[in-house]
């Protein structure tokens, strides 16, 4: 069975997605740990009610996080990490060990990098009146949001745009996107470098 390991800092909603659609037959895989730097993140409490385990990092500094998180994993059989709401960095150990994906909330490489998350985001969007956002699902490596872009998905702004409204659209594009991403790594194919919708 395909494993995988999923990473959250809060709420959780895209891990949910990631358990319905494993639930439903859409995935065909596991979940064999959920991980999180947040003891009281919601994430926490629907991997209990799904009968999956969680682990909850106890080292602040990077190098630290890095080897905890290295001697953990090892005893779970990973295919691959799924960052869903993580905000802290991923060290070497874990990225030179495993294959690691991630969701961005915009069309990278623009609105990326450190401090580049949620409502930031699409409020910088917004008021640079772009015409596009969306979401971008690529590989994690040492710098926020700079890895190899495997799948981006787009969305049009209208005239009157709020980062609320585009958080909402581009929100219901994002599980999607991520679960077809999983599928194709599920499937052993190679997801293509970018599924431009």
């Amino acid at each position: 069975m395909y494993s995988l390991v999923v990473f959250a800092s809060g709420g959780g909603s895209t891990l949910q997605a990631i358990i319905d659609n494993i639930d439903s037959g859409t995935l065909n895989a596991k979940i064999s740990l959920v991980v999180s730097d947040n003891p009281n993140a919601f994430a926490i409490k629907r991997a209990e009610k799904a009968g999956i385990p969680s682990y909850i990092i106890k080292s602040t500094s990077l190098e630290e996080r890095d080897l905890e998180l290295k001697n953990e994993l090892e005893k779970h059989d990973i295919n691959l990490i799924v960052l869903a709401g993580y905000l802290k960095m991923i060290g070497n150990r874990l990225i030179d060990s495993y294959t690691i994906i991630n969701t961005h909330p915009s069309l990278l490489p623009a609105y990326g990098g450190k401090g580049m998350y949620g409502m930031r985001v699409h409020n910088a969007v917004v008021e640079a009146k772009e015409q596009y956002s969306g979401v971008t699902v690529h590989y994690v490596n040492s710098e926020y949001d700079d890895g190899a872009i495997i799948s981006q998905a787009k969305v049009t702004l209208t005239e009157t745009e709020t980062p609320e409204s585009l958080s909402k659209k581009v929100q219901e594009i994002e599980k999607t996107q991520l679960i077809n991403v999983i599928k194709y790594f599920i499937s052993k194919t190679t997801p293509p470098n970018s599924l431009m919708n």
